[in-house]
Order: structure tokens, then C-alpha cells, then sequence
């Protein structure tokens, strides 16, 4: 039993044993509730959200900086911190406007440079010198000739910007039939939480809002007025009891 302040310097009381009594008596509307959003949770997932697919490649970043010798490659940290360097100034000009049109036009599709942006992510690999590149789309094969279009243009693109520098392709881009997104697990689960939670939170404020004093224990502790008498309830217990001056009738088949 907590005593909030109002305002005005009243208080109210917040019964909490009678918000455990009313969710527990009312659990199986969470139980409904928590299996029902989950089951449209799985529904949205399996049939309204369009799945989605990716392909990715590896491009090296070459260094011109670094050259081998007639017998071993020494390559010192600040070459490495350059290669790497270059690789993020590769994203840039990946993800200019004038190479996405190059990329659209070579792989024939119909988006936007700005649509196309939004598909293309890119990384490099562990801080390395190697551009991970990957392009989400909900056609598997549509993915795999988009990124595969990359592989082609960006090359050319860095080749003509910046002197001296290139890149090599580490792996190509395959078609994966296998949906990345949506997953069918995290909308049921997130589903089946949300669900709960939203019917708890209803009936957590029905019990706020109810005023009707369900015992003497109410009054005694929200009112300070003494319990002058109680009205009994005559007609006695589900076991046939009886109290008062009246008798519970038994049943008759006919």
C-alpha cells in the first residue's frame, strides 16, 4: 500500500495487493492477449513484411606506398593506417551520386541513387585493408548483380580520382536465397512481450480506477471512520451453509 501526494497536498492510496489480486485473477486475459499479438506478430512477419535479401564482396584496398621487394614485403603500421584510411575515402566515393548512376546503369535497374544508397552498406573488415560491401534487396539475384556491378565500377571510379591507387576484388558476390530480415522469432517474441505487457498496463489501470470498496480493510485504511456494523450475506456458501436467518435451498433434479 504506497500513498502518493497530490498536488493540492492530499493524498491517494495505490492498493497494490488489490493490482496483484486483480492481474492475477485476470492472467489468463495476459496469457490471451501475450499468445494472440504473437501469432500477429508471426502473421506480419511471415506474410505482410516483403523479405529480404543480401549479397556482399571483398575488395582489397591497394596501397601504391607498399611494393614488394625481390624477396620479402615489409610493410610498417603507418602504410597499414594509410590503406585503411583509403578505405573509408573509397566509401565516399562509393556512395557519390555519380557512382550510384554508374552502378544503376550497368546493372539495369530502375531505382533512384538515393534508393540505391539505402541499400548499399560497407565496412571494412576487422580495421584491415579489406572493403566489405553489401547490398540488401528483396530479390535475391536482383542483390547479387547489384554489388557485382560495384565490383566493376568502383574500381575505375577510384582509378580516376585518385592517382596512383586501385583496388582488387577478394571475393565476389553470390546469389543467397536465404531472407536476412524480417525474422519470424523476433517479431513473435517482441509479439508475444508486447501483447503481455499492453494488457497488464490495462488492467493495471482499471484497478487505479476502481472505487468499490471490496472489503473492511479497505475502509479501515483509506478512511478514518470506525465499522459500526456489516451486512452479512445471507444466503450462505457454496456448500450449503447457512447464516442468518436465511437458508440456502438445496437443488432438485427433476
Amino acid at each position: 500500500m504506497n500513498k502518493v501526494e497530490k498536488n493540492n497536498g492530499d493524498y491517494y492510496t495505490i492498493d497494490l495487493l488489490h493490482i496483484a489480486k486483480t492481474l492475477w485473477k485476470k492472467v489468463w486475459v495476459i496469457i490471451i492477449s501475450a499468445f494472440l499479438c504473437a501469432a500477429i506478430g508471426f502473421s506480419v512477419a511471415a506474410f505482410i513484411v516483403a523479405p529480404k535479401y543480401s549479397s556482399s564482396i571483398m575488395l582489397y584496398v591497394n596501397n601504391s606506398s607498399l611494393s614488394l621487394g625481390s624477396g620479402t614485403l615489409s610493410i610498417s603500421p603507418s602504410e597499414l593506417t594509410a590503406a585503411q584510411s583509403l578505405a573509408k575515402t573509397y566509401i565516399v566515393i562509393l556512395k557519390n551520386r555519380t557512382s550510384l548512376n554508374q552502378v544503376i546503369e550497368k546493372s539495369g535497374v530502375s531505382y533512384t541513387y538515393e534508393e540505391l544508397d539505402k541499400m548499399i552498406s560497407a565496412t571494412t573488415v576487422n580495421e584491415t585493408e579489406v572493403l566489405k560491401i553489401t547490398v540488401t534487396s528483396t530479390d535475391p539475384y536482383e542483390a547479387a548483380t547489384i554489388v557485382n556491378c560495384i565490383a566493376e565500377v568502383l574500381p575505375a571510379r577510384i582509378s580516376e580520382i585518385i592517382e596512383g591507387s586501385s583496388m582488387e576484388v577478394v571475393d565476389v558476390g553470390i546469389v543467397d536465397d536465404k531472407k536476412i530480415s524480417p525474422s519470424a522469432t523476433k517479431f513473435t517474441v517482441v509479439g508475444f512481450v508486447l501483447g503481455a505487457l499492453l494488457s497488464a498496463l490495462i488492467l493495471v489501470v482499471f484497478a487505479l480506477l476502481d472505487d468499490t470498496v471490496h472489503d473492511d480493510d479497505y475502509i479501515l485504511q483509506n478512511y478514518n471512520y470506525p465499522i459500526l456494523a456489516k451486512v452479512p450475506y445471507l444466503l450462505g456458501g457454496d456448500d450449503g451453509s447457512t447464516y442468518g436467518y436465511y437458508v440456502k435451498r438445496p437443488k432438485v433434479n427433476k
